[in-house]
């Protein structure tokens, strides 16, 4: 019998490795896998950079032939299916794995149960479910993506002591100090995209990029959900988009002409009341693989994000000022007359950065 402290013990390792490929592996999952005999780790692996080679196959490949009899750690439901590589459950029998401990299963129909069988039918003993709840929060996009056809959103808030993303003249660089700001270039590090609405990028000009040494690499997709193309194409994003991708979600009636040569990837988007349906608009951006995306605001945005349940991560930024009731909120309306229709979020994590309290909400 194996003890389950040591499966935990290398399922945890698994699941950092795997967290290296956040933000680079799409449409694929982050997935990590450790090869273990007799207590040491024989052979390591997390999927590389656009998906390929997956975490298995590099794991086994650093073990070689010592992989006979070990046990192998996945984070996620070995494939069962040939795409561009075979499946990675394959790789496993080969090897002579003798023990598979899976934290959780592949919800894609082209596995979805099929890598366990591959497995039991080699004779391969099988533990499941092993730090389910950890990899099932480590995997969230592409989980999300393959069930709800829909990217994982994460949501930023960055505001004043009471709610406050600026003053009444607009004012807001910067309300949020320098750790915080670093923060959030991690956080954009480890997302497939960032995105924000035409209130920000018309009012900021932002560039959207990592600006973090030694990961400015890893640059996330910008998207732009902008229903008329109000963004000017002189802006920074227009000007760095043949260099650095920028998607940009408008609606049927847009006129396109201005962003037509600036090497920005144009997509046409439903229109709801008004505004690009969210619905409509992140089921698109799925379609292109994207399983996670960081939103950066503003207002209006993150509060109809809020409002359709599409928040998948909330994270909190407040600073020590108090700026007012003649300041711009962080959530724009958001038609909650009563309390029990409020959204709700359930506190998972909180800790300082610099002068700063940064928090972690999950949905309820």
């Amino acid at each position: 019998m194996k003890s389950h402290s040591a499966d935990d013990r290398w399922m945890r390792l698994a699941l950092a490795l795997g967290a290296r490929g956040l933000g680079t592996t799409w449409p694929n999952p982050a997935v990590g896998c450790v090869i273990v005999k007799d207590g040491r780790v024989l052979g390591r692996g997390w999927t590389q950079a656009g998906g390929r080679p997956h975490a298995e196959p590099m794991a086994l490949a650093q073990a070689g032939a010592a992989a006979k009899g070990a046990t192998a750690y996945v984070t996620l439901e070995p494939c069962a299916h040939t795409g561009k590589t075979p499946p990675c459950a394959d790789a496993l029998v080969n090897a002579g794995i003798a023990r598979v401990v899976i934290a959780t299963g592949d919800p894609d129909p082209r596995v979805a149960g099929k890598g366990l069988d591959k497995l039991r039918a080699a004779g391969i003993e099988l533990r499941t479910s092993v730090l389910e709840t950890e990899a099932q929060q480590a995997n969230i996009g592409f989980l999300t993506r393959v069930t709800k056809n829909r990217p994982a959103v994460t949501l930023k808030l960055a505001s004043s002591l009471d709610g406050k993303i600026a003053t009444n003249t607009g004012e807001s660089q910067w309300i949020t100090g320098g750790a915080s700001r670093a923060y959030v270039h991690l956080l954009r590090a480890s997302h497939d995209a960032v995105m924000v609405g035409s209130g920000t990028s018309v009012a900021d000009d932002p560039s959207l990029t990592v600006r973090l040494g030694g990961l400015e690499h890893r640059v996330p997709v910008r998207i732009i959900l902008d229903s008329n193309l109000s963004t000017p194409a002189d802006s920074q994003l227009g000007r760095t988009s043949k260099d650095t991708a920028v998607w940009m979600c408008h609606g049927p009636e847009a006129d396109t002409r201005g962003w037509a040569g600036t090497g920005a990837e144009l997509i046409t988007c439903s229109v709801d009341n008004g505004g690009l349906s969210l619905n409509g608009t992140l089921a698109k951006i799925a379609e292109k693989g994207i399983t996670r995306v960081f939103c950066e605001g503003g207002g209006k945005l993150a509060a109809a994000l809020i409002r359709e349940g599409y928040v998948d991560r909330l994270i909190t930024m407040t600073a020590g000022i108090a700026i007012g009731a003649d300041g711009i909120p962080n959530l724009d309306t958001m038609g909650v007359n009563t309390l029990n229709k409020a959204p709700r979020f359930e506190l998972v994590s909180h800790r300082r950065i610099g002068d700063d309290l940064m928090a972690e909400w999950h949905p309820v």
